[in-house]
């Protein structure tokens, strides 16, 4: 049953965790292609999260070589890194590496932007994470710049972090404007974002997405931006399973609040509860989605033929 006062459409987008063999991955950008899903977006670290400086064993595919080759094996879904790290990369390289990749794609290119955060990759490569005030302020450099390369002949740009001077970047993207998301919860980055990007992301189940949701209002509303301006998307870990005593200790956890689990029809009101709130896009990342690829696949194929069409 499609349940009352889901009118609103969802977009559905998919995350496949970084350490998957390449050749999943890309068989999985294939088929989420095909059945019509909106975005393919890639994580954009090196090393599995420990959040300490302590390291992990793990593989963790690196997100602007993966990036290409999901645009060559795909022809409609979006793609995207959720979220490349300001503290990492230089704004010069994301808008060359952004404009790039419109090209492979076709137009399709999103750029996710974030101030960066996980610990343990700048300490073992030697990365300054510096403390969060100048970390926003670097980033709020960043956005400036690369939104300015992106659609400026050239670039010029006087700042704390960055000096550009007659600056290219070209070829320019196949769209003529390139979207610029960020994912995010703080005050002071949403500020940012609704001021120079076009999509915010945030996580959480509903309760926690609905705080995000009123800090960024917030925010837009103290810049005189209309919250509604920008492209809004959600993301949560899913557990499909009707095992109450599992479900139990799932939302009793570290990620409860960032995690929905339950059957099918729970899921349906959960995700309506995001489309209700006002977020175009819910993503589904393949984290808690089966311990095999085939178990993955068939969950995404379960959310295809069965969550999709009540909620799009």
């Amino acid at each position: 049953m499609v349940p009352t006062g889901y009118g609103l459409r969802m977009r559905f987008s998919v995350w496949p965790a970084p350490g998957r063999p390449v050749d999943e991955i890309l068989d999985l950008a294939r088929l989420t292609d095909d059945l019509g899903w909106f975005s393919f977006w890639f994580a954009d670290h090196y090393m599995v999260n420990t959040g300490s400086a302590d390291l992990a064993e793990g593989d963790t595919h690196e997100a602007w070589t993966i990036l290409p080759a999901v645009a060559a094996v795909t022809s409609k879904i979006r793609i995207g890194p959720l979220v490349a790290p300001t503290s990492v990369h230089h704004p010069a390289l994301l808008a060359n590496r952004a404009a790039t990749l419109d090209h492979l794609s076709d137009g399709r290119m999103v750029l996710g932007l974030g101030a960066g955060w996980q610990i343990n990759e700048h300490h073992a490569y030697g990365i300054d994470l510096e403390a969060p005030g100048a970390r926003v302020s670097r980033f709020e450099e960043s956005i400036q710049i690369v939104r300015s390369l992106l659609d400026n002949a050239h670039t010029d740009f006087d700042g704390a972090f960055y000096t550009f001077t007659n600056a290219p970047c070209d070829p320019k993207p196949i769209q003529a404007k390139l979207p610029l998301l960020v994912g995010t919860g703080g005050p002071r980055m949403c500020r940012i974002t609704a001021r120079y990007a076009d999509e915010w992301n945030t996580w959480g189940a509903p309760e926690m997405a609905a705080g995000r949701l009123e800090t960024y209002t917030t925010a837009c509303e103290k810049v005189g931006v209309d919250p509604a301006s920008l492209h809004t998307s959600v993301q949560a870990m899913f557990f499909l399973t009707e095992d109450a005593d599992k479900i139990a200790k799932i939302k009793a956890g570290d990620s409860g609040e960032r995690s929905i689990a339950g059957s099918t029809a729970h899921i349906i009101d959960q995700i309506g509860q995001f489309a209700e709130q006002g977020f175009d896009e819910v993503i589904i990342p393949d984290f808690t989605l089966g311990a095999t690829r085939e178990e993955r696949f068939a969950a995404y194929e379960l959310f295809t033929a069965e969550i999709v069409p009540q909620l799009s």
